[in-house]
């Protein structure tokens, strides 16, 4: 598996590599300019919190060996807001679960989250250690433009910070703004962003998608929901459907069977396209 001392030196190489003329940043496979979602594959793979049953959550050194391995063609993370703003990863609202630190994240200012660290959990493959966990922008520096992004915004108050980073990034076309609330979906559609609504299996018992074609870019489904409802949900007009959270094969092929042109996992190592091609070609 990779190590953090691994990722730490692939870390560096993929800077160097992702340098061009003048020390901007470009992709390194799609030329000039960002990867926007209109490269996005027709199945596509998406690596849940990183992929969180591969490698810790949310953290920078898991998003970097979820990119560097390349089984999922876009990243996801959570956020919410500091004390004074400042937009940060992670998924909680406190620190509890995953940091060696308690307490609420908004009750921290810059200097405090400086000093967090991330706990990786003893039931994660290979050797990781504690690190800070990022915050948004520096997500968006590292990752935006070289592959597709979603951002759950667990405080819809970060809404205004968040687009002006995507803004500011040229990124508008390549991440979404993820929320629970069709209310802040539509919010994040007036914000000129990609819209991006996540919806439980009792929630779609009786929601009308078809209702948000008209602003929702990305309708993000619960795996476990009807057959009636992902049928629903995947002739409402909305542009793009997901399935998430999903962790085995059954799981996968029900939903790409029902429609569905995207998978939402912690485990894009053992579920992606690209994972089960390079499995095939072992001899």
């Amino acid at each position: 598996m990779v190590t953090r001392t691994a990722l730490l030196g692939l870390a560096g190489l993929t800077s160097l590599a992702l340098t061009g003329h003048g020390g901007a940043l470009s992709p390194l496979e799609w030329g000039p300019g960002p990867l926007t979602v209109d490269s996005l594959p027709r199945v596509t793979y998406v690596a849940h919190r990183g992929g969180a049953r591969e490698v810790p959550e949310n953290s920078m050194s898991g998003l970097m060996a979820a990119y560097e391995r390349g089984t999922a063609q876009v990243l996801d993370v959570d956020t919410r807001m500091l004390r004074d703003g400042t937009v940060v990863v992670m998924h909680d609202a406190t620190l509890n679960r995953t940091t060696y630190t308690r307490g609420a994240v908004r009750d921290l200012s810059p200097r405090d989250w400086r000093g967090v660290r991330l706990r990786p959990s003893d039931a994660l493959p290979g050797n990781w250690r504690p690190e800070r966990p990022p915050t948004a922008a520096e997500v968006l520096d590292r990752f935006g433009g070289r592959i597709v992004l979603t951002l759950e915004a667990k405080d819809p108050e970060s809404l205004g910070g968040l687009a002006a980073m995507i803004r500011a990034r040229g990124l508008t076309r390549s991440a979404f703004v993820n929320s629970n609330d069709p209310e802040v979906a539509r919010r994040v559609h007036r914000l000129g962003l990609l819209s991006q609504l996540w919806r439980s299996a009792a929630q779609m018992r009786t929601d009308r998608p078809e209702h948000w074609a008209s602003f929702v870019d990305l309708l993000d489904v619960d795996h476990k929901a009807r057959d009636v409802d992902l049928v629903r949900a995947v002739k409402s007009g909305v542009p793009r459907v997901w399935a998430h959270t999903v962790i085995t094969p059954a799981q996968r092929d029900r939903a790409l069977a029902l429609g569905c042109d995207g998978i939402i996992t912690d485990a894009p190592g053992r579920l992606s396209a690209r994972a089960t091609a390079q499995r095939g070609a072992r001899p």
